[in-house]
């Protein structure tokens, strides 16, 4: 054969193939690879865990076995705001008209949507909050502080000083301003006083603009402000700073989701009455001033 050379070793004869070598096929990837969609739960409210650390404390609400009739969305998040993007899936459930828990830069607050009156009386039934007790609301700015609010004192020409100005440099912080509302803001967010009551025609509400990036990147994303009350132990009456705990004692009254933004330290925020011509001070918080 022409392109073969037969050789002796030892007893046995050999035949060499002297073709020209065949070089190896490149590999090549498929053009497509399919993999089989994992089943999505039937739920509404599913049970997620999205964390960058899962304590073993923790992992018990990304277990099935805790879930309420629609589940419950338990988020571990950056308190720097650096993992933003977990912040999408409870947008979508605001929206929707869930009820949950976020972090504030004092406490951790059950918030819903400011326009949704069912999520606003879902939020009365889980806290145990009665119709007459007002609700505060959780401001992106002071744009809308001045639309849900009938804005701040800027002074009348007659001694009384701007206080616009000084709030001006303290927002956003752990400050809760007591404002006259507008009609913008729902009735259902506001406490009417009795018909006996000296100021029974008044309707204030507090505001808030928290110096906190998980609650501020949720406000911008949602781009609206969110009706808030702060966490306390339903029998207690406790401060409730642990979101694990918060999601033993409030899981069972139907809440749906938490964001875990670390454990809290239990300092509330400062409440200053702006309704008056001097304001102030109705709790004293985490702050002791306007600065």
């Amino acid at each position: 054969m022409a392109d073969s050379k037969t050789v002796r070793l030892g007893s046995r004869i050999h035949t060499l193939d002297l073709a020209a070598p065949r070089m190896p096929r490149p590999f090549q990837f498929p053009s497509r690879v399919s993999f089989p969609a994992p089943a999505k739960p039937p739920l509404r409210f599913r049970v997620l865990a999205m964390a960058v650390k899962r304590s073993p404390k923790r992992l018990k609400y990304s277990a099935p076995r805790f879930t309420k009739e629609g589940g419950l969305v338990y988020v571990e998040a950056d308190p720097n705001g650096e993992d933003s993007w977990k912040l999408d899936p409870i947008v979508e459930l605001l929206k929707q008209g869930a009820v949950g828990v976020i972090p504030t830069d004092t406490l951790y607050a059950i918030v819903c949507d400011l326009k949704s009156p069912s999520a606003i009386e879902r939020l009365r039934r889980i806290k145990h909050i009665e119709p007459s007790k007002p609700l505060s609301i959780l401001c992106r700015s002071l744009r809308d502080i001045d639309m849900y609010t009938t804005g701040f004192p800027r002074g009348d020409g007659q001694g009384h000083a701007s206080i616009f100005r000084a709030v001006k440099h303290c927002l956003p912080g752990p400050y809760t301003f007591i404002l006259t509302a507008s009609k913008e803001l729902p009735k259902r967010c506001m406490r009417y006083g009795t018909p006996t009551a000296k100021y029974a025609a008044r309707k204030d509400v507090g505001v808030r603009m928290p110096d906190d990036a998980i609650c501020r990147a949720i406000l911008e994303k949602l781009d609206a402000p969110l009706i808030s009350t702060s966490v306390k132990g339903l029998k207690e009456n406790e401060w409730l700073l642990d979101p694990v705990a918060i999601a033993d004692a409030y899981g069972p009254e139907g809440l749906d989701f938490i964001i875990d933004g670390g454990v809290r330290v239990a300092d509330p925020s400062t409440v200053v009455d702006m309704t008056r011509i001097t304001p102030v001070v109705v709790r004293q918080g985490k702050v002791t001033e306007l600065v």
